[in-house]
């Protein structure tokens, strides 16, 4: 090789005769560069692992910083850097530098420590998985981690997690990485359903196994029916598709659908990560369900709570009304009339009591109406909640509604329940601590980052609060708002299920506004009826 050969890296002038034929078949890369990291020569392990062309390597750029480099000038001992030979091809080298004496050239040790550390990575990402799962009280937080993460760790072009709404017919997108998000990717998706693409990520979901899907973009590039998505799908490059169900006590909750960079090529370790990720995807579901059990307890403890409620008031007022009645007949039937003003009397205090039963009986029939279970349900119940608070109080309510792209149609029933009782509770709270005058209750679909919000709003002209915002940490609204305690906490909670944030704020003229904002889960349908090609 010359001047600069296998006998140069050895740095020996006088090597002996093998030096040469142990360099050219040592396993690590053994490489000569100079002051600018440019290739001088490099043994055969070396031109494999930095992919060079064997007739071109004097010269080329080396994946080593520059010797002089202030970041690694000094540092002792083994260093290790992440080189990008191709886009979403990583590679990890361990190397250590030395420099010839005397000469502008420094010979470069390396070898290549991939694997072990995409293992450590992907230990790292698989706990940290489970540390969110058990720490995050928000499913979509916690898939977005676990979205973000896998994608980062194995270098993907994208990732999607999708869960299953709780009628089991639609998927819900709650993490996603790589692709960004699009209100449109899910229409156009069910265009391209239509014209008979095939969703290999419900295959996943009916079989309850992995399904791997080699040269998958290519195949989804050249087919027609796949055309609606080709602009979305185009970048970043991908190329084998795997899709992997997420599976909580042996039934599918969700698919985690990873797309693999162009030469990556899925073996055991890709997919038994992919596995391991999906099964704490799917612990945060089991997790997220078994707390809405916990919610449902909750709510016939509510109803327990009204039902005392019915006895305390309606049914003492009731029995009120009752004695005053009887009281009447009892004059009567001893031959002793009521005076005229004692008739009246009476009848003006049992009509009073029966306005009073009716109101409290008219929010009762509100707090117990079955849950929205839809976009038309939700509405409605918002007009009837709006409708009973005005006339049992007295209170100017008023309502406004609108969602002109009927959004809410597609949304899982449960997060329209979350929805009304956040403005449920953000009513009574109004119409309990602020003696207000006028409430006004606002819902509104609306883009926001490239997804749909719903956002609704109740602000009053009441006393507010004091103190910092309810929102903060820490944060007191502990005055006549009464927006801090277990109402709130309630109403949080609910809204982080989802994605969202409640905010409590003192408006400037004293009143007090409390908005909640969520987005959409975008969602496709379960099944498959007509599988495509």
């Amino acid at each position: 090789m010359g001047r600069t050969g296998p006998a140069a890296v050895s740095t020996s002038a006088a090597a002996p005769p093998c030096a040469g034929e142990v360099v050219a078949h040592a396993p690590d890369g053994l490489a000569v560069i100079d002051a600018d990291a440019r290739f001088l020569d490099a043994n055969p392990a070396a031109v494999r692992l930095c992919g060079l062309r064997p007739g071109a390597v004097a010269g080329a750029r080396s994946p080593f910083p520059p010797p002089g480099d202030p970041a690694v000038a000094g540092r002792p001992g083994e260093l290790v850097l992440e080189w990008e030979p191709s886009p979403g091809l990583r590679r990890d080298f361990a190397y250590v530098v030395s420099q010839v004496p005397g000469e502008q050239r420094w010979v470069v040790s390396f070898r290549d420590v991939t694997l072990s550390l995409l293992r450590e990575r992907r230990l790292a990402a698989i706990a940290k998985a489970a540390s969110s799962v058990a720490s995050k009280r928000s499913l979509i937080g916690t898939l977005e981690v676990l979205a973000q993460e896998v994608a980062r760790t194995d270098a993907l072009a994208g990732v999607q997690v999708l869960t299953v709404n709780g009628s089991g017919n639609r998927l819900h997108v709650m993490g996603s990485a790589g692709f960004g998000r699009s209100d449109e990717f899910f229409d156009r998706l069910m265009q391209c359903r239509a014209l008979g693409a095939r969703l290999r990520m419900l295959d996943a979901l009916s079989t309850r196994e992995p399904v791997v899907v080699p040269d998958r973009y290519d195949a989804v590039m050249q087919d027609p029916a796949w055309g609606p998505l080709h602009d979305f799908m185009r970048h970043p490059r991908w190329d084998w598709f795997v899709s992997v169900p997420l599976l909580a006590r042996g039934e599918p909750v969700g698919i985690l659908n990873a797309f693999f960079a162009p030469g990556r090529v899925v073996g055991d370790t890709e997919l038994e990560f992919l596995l391991a990720m999906a099964e704490q995807a799917a612990m945060a579901v089991d997790q997220a369900a078994l707390l809405e059990r916990e919610r449902d307890v909750a709510r016939r403890e509510e109803r327990q709570k009204l039902a005392r409620d019915l006895h305390d008031s309606v049914v003492q007022q009731v029995f009120s009304m009752m004695m005053q009645a009887r009281s009447l007949g009892v004059l009567v039937a001893r031959g002793l009339p009521p005076a005229p003003e004692k008739v009246a009397q009476v009848a003006d205090d049992l009509s009073t009591s029966a306005a009073d039963v009716l109101a409290d009986l008219r929010g009762m029939v509100v707090e117990l109406r079955p849950a929205a279970t839809s976009a038309q349900g939700l509405a409605s119940a918002l007009r009837s909640l709006v409708d009973s608070t005005a006339a049992r109080t007295g209170v100017d309510v008023q309502l406004e509604y609108a969602d002109p792209d009927d959004a809410l149609a597609a949304v899982d029933a449960d997060l329209l329940e979350d929805v009304y009782r956040v403005v449920a509770e953000a009513l009574h709270n109004s119409i309990k601590h602020a003696d207000a005058t006028r409430i006004h209750t606002r819902l509104v679909v609306a883009p926001r980052d490239g997804r749909q919000h719903v956002v609704a709003e109740v602000t009053d002209d009441g006393c507010g609060f004091d103190g910092r915002t309810a929102a903060e940490p820490g944060g007191s609204a502990s005055s006549r708002s009464g927006s801090s305690g277990l109402g709130m906490t309630v109403m949080r909670e609910r809204a982080a299920r989802w994605g969202g944030g409640v905010r409590v704020r003192r408006r400037d003229d004293g009143g007090t506004s409390v908005l909640l904002s969520l987005p959409l889960p975008t969602s496709v349908p379960a099944f498959d009826p007509e599988p495509g090609r």
